[in-house]
């Protein structure tokens, strides 16, 4: 089959590789109709997620068809349209029955890199580095997926292929942003990052029950976006204060809710980001947290920061005095999408969300180098491009 696999530091090629196969009674094979890009990859395109080796195959967003299913799956056949929910749950560990999908304790067949650097195993990804299993991704004619009756999820009727493709991980990962920011009715809401993650957040927001959403940007496009299809009021970070800005729309007071899209990535004017650039580059630390101590700083006194951008190790100045004198809840996690793939069908279906626009670049498998490229660059009005193998 052909897929599109990471060769090393910003180089992706489109190779010949073998097909997958069954290797446990649960798992299933998808032949891969629609595969998006995400943020969270240019972290490893870029090499900022270690245990990246020659030839993995990433992609971790797709829709699909079941072409095979091992002995232990009952609730899926051949022919079956699904999405699978990119970070993996077995179902049957403690986390998973409490619906924290994303903590599981058996998913990813490599615990030690995440238990020597987190203080505990982490779960696995699909096509996110050998530090997170070493699953092939979703860039590909055809891909693996294991524990499918948990990370499987059928496509509903009325839910177009464009729609379903980002209610395997945009769409619930912005929901899930929203979720843990506990958004109560009337709130004030400030999301940096307007990508397809900040697209979702902004407009989960509104679902549960938000009454402002205010979107932090630079990218006139993606901004734009915002403010057309989310209904967010947008700041553009390049040629306003974020925080004068926030405090003037909040009357002094702060956000009562700041959700960080962003991750180790951000961009930004200030001294700390050359500072974090600097050091990244370095390799003395990981993150660049501008973003986060905007966020951080911004909210108001007893609010709560959502953190859904990726970050991976450690990061300096880090504003803990913040949260402790402004008591401050920080919430973070991966995205359990288990948990609201069937609500999210269920807002799609009812016309209260419609993550379709994210959609801006359908392209070959075959063009997927040249996609991920204007997507990192954010060319062309570039938000998500898509691929059909």
């Amino acid at each position: 089959m052909r897929a599109l696999t990471w060769q090393a530091r910003n180089k992706l090629q489109v190779d010949n590789v073998p097909d997958p196969t069954i290797l446990n009674p649960r798992d299933a094979i998808i032949r891969v109709t629609l595969s998006s890009v995400c943020g969270s990859d240019l972290h490893l395109l870029g090499g900022y997620v270690p245990s990246m080796k020659p030839g993995d195959i990433i992609g971790h967003e797709f829709l699909g068809e079941v072409v095979e299913v091992g002995a232990g799956v009952t609730g899926f056949k051949k022919g079956d349209k699904v999405i699978t929910v990119s970070i993996i749950g077995c179902g049957h560990c403690e986390h998973c029955k409490r619906n924290d999908f994303s903590c599981c304790d058996n998913s990813n067949p490599n615990p030690s890199i995440t238990d020597i650097a987190y203080g505990q195993p982490c779960c696995g990804i699909i096509g996110y580095s050998h530090a997170f299993g070493g699953y092939s991704g979703s860039h590909a004619t055809y891909v693996r997926v294991p524990f499918a009756d948990v990370n499987l999820f059928l496509v509903p009727d009325g839910v177009s292929d464009e729609q379903a493709v980002f209610v395997s991980d945009a769409a619930p990962t912005g929901y899930f942003a929203a979720d843990n920011a506990d958004i109560e009715p009337g709130d004030t809401v400030a999301v940096w990052g307007c990508g397809g993650v900040g697209q979702m957040a902004i407009r989960c927001a509104y679902l549960l029950g938000a009454e402002r959403v205010i979107a932090v940007d630079r990218d006139p496009y993606r901004l734009a976006l915002a403010r057309e299809r989310a209904g967010a009021i947008t700041i553009n970070y390049e040629s306003t204060d974020v925080h004068e800005a926030l405090q003037e729309l909040t009357g002094g007071r702060g956000p009562d809710r700041c959700i960080d899209c962003v991750g180790m990535e951000a961009h930004g004017t200030e001294l700390d980001y050359a500072y974090d650039k600097a050091k990244q580059m370095l390799q003395l630390h990981t993150e660049r947290g501008t973003v986060l101590r905007q966020a951080i700083r911004a909210c108001r006194k007893g609010g709560t920061v959502s953190v859904v951008g990726v970050y991976g190790g450690l990061l300096d100045k880090f504003p803990m005095g913040a949260i402790v004198n402004k008591a401050l809840t920080l919430r973070s996690g991966q995205q359990p999408g288990q948990r609201y793939a069937k609500r999210l069908f269920e807002h799609i279906q009812n016309g209260e969300l419609d993550p379709s626009y994210l959609l801006t670049h359908p392209m070959s498998l075959e063009d997927s180098p040249e996609g991920y490229a204007m997507f990192k660059n954010k060319t062309d009005g570039c938000l998500r491009a898509v691929f059909r193998p």
